[in-house]
């Protein structure tokens, strides 16, 4: 099969798509042939051994993606060839094959294509389990969600509209701004200016941000900081910027705000029936039509360089997507 190869740290331009060999059946498991895989900021980070964590070489980037079944192990039940799946992985989306435990599969609701199934897993799942189970989001709230148009953000402040919250986007451009309220933000806010806070002040009447949704990192996220409501949650979801903060203590407490961490990664692990509960409504939301998953660009398999170049440009808006099969 083709398979994105990372046999070396190196910057995405020198990563190649290889021939290597189809994953093998092993029990419990479950081979996929893979339809589209979403590039996330967490991929670009790991193809170049910049990550917190670094994957053995070699490997195939990628964590979601979607696909129908090819073949299912023997002690797996329900999983018939030809049924249309999702999935999130450490790594191996970027392929035409990939095997994975049964229990990491979730069967796609009817009529989502396979470029938004693809794109759905991580933003959506990170934007609830946040909001909901961290950041105890209430109806009436104010939102702020840090880098608004991307594929992160623009999940958080449509599942915080879900959520009967104000939500405030901020975002570099006036583009974005407008991306975004399109999407169902109340209103937006160019945190790129000067006196911005001041801004944020006046559009909630003096009180705050009750929840900050914090992609960003970087002096972004001590200023937000400085304007969270008093009893507010700052959800710290990862530093795009490539810069962590460094929060002073005395902080939270003149504020009276809680900084609050968000790993997907250990979700499943430490809390897997609030996920299972996460994935449910946000199934029930698709099934429903609620929720439309904002996909950005779709590339075909051969131009993934593309995808990951799109993907860290200042003008992206949404989550990129790798067409393969």
């Amino acid at each position: 099969m083709k398979a994105v190869l990372v046999e070396n740290y190196d910057r995405i331009e020198n990563i190649v798509i290889k021939e290597v060999a189809k994953p093998e059946l092993a029990p419990g498991m479950v081979r996929v042939r893979i339809q589209a895989a979403a590039v996330g900021f967490v991929d670009g980070l790991k193809v170049q051994g910049l990550y917190q964590t670094k994957d053995p070489l070699p490997f195939t980037p990628g964590s979601e993606f979607a696909g129908v079944v090819e073949e299912a192990a023997e002690d797996v039940k329900g999983f018939a060839p030809g049924k249309p799946v999702i999935g999130m992985v450490r790594n191996g989306g970027l392929a035409e094959y990939i095997c994975v435990p049964a229990e990491d599969l979730f069967f796609t609701p009817k009529g989502i294509e396979p470029e938004v199934g693809a794109s759905f897993f991580a933003n959506y799942l990170t934007a609830l389990y946040a909001l909901s189970a961290r950041g105890k989001l209430q109806r009436g709230e104010t939102l702020l969600v840090l880098g608004a148009a991307g594929g992160v953000g623009i999940a958080a402040v449509q599942v915080g509209k879900l959520l009967g919250a104000r939500v405030i986007a901020a975002a570099s451009t006036e583009e974005k701004r407008q991306f975004a309220i399109s999407h169902g933000a109340d209103v937006g806010l160019d945190y790129t200016r000067e006196g911005w806070r001041d801004e944020l002040k006046e559009l909630t009447g003096g009180h705050g941000a009750d929840v900050i949704y914090d992609p960003i990192g970087g002096d972004l996220s001590l200023q937000a900081f400085r304007s969270i409501a008093w009893n507010g949650r700052h959800l710290v979801i990862g530093f795009a910027s490539g810069t962590i903060p460094a929060l002073r203590f005395n902080l939270p407490l003149l504020k009276g705000g809680a900084l609050l961490g968000v790993d997907l990664a250990q979700i499943g692990r430490r809390e897997p029936d609030v996920r299972d509960l996460v994935i449910a409504q946000l199934f029930t939301w698709l099934s429903e039509k609620t929720l439309a998953p904002v996909v950005g660009r779709v590339f075909a398999f051969e131009e993934f360089h593309e995808a990951f170049k799109a993907m860290t440009t200042r003008s992206a808006l949404g989550k990129m997507v790798v067409r393969i099969g």
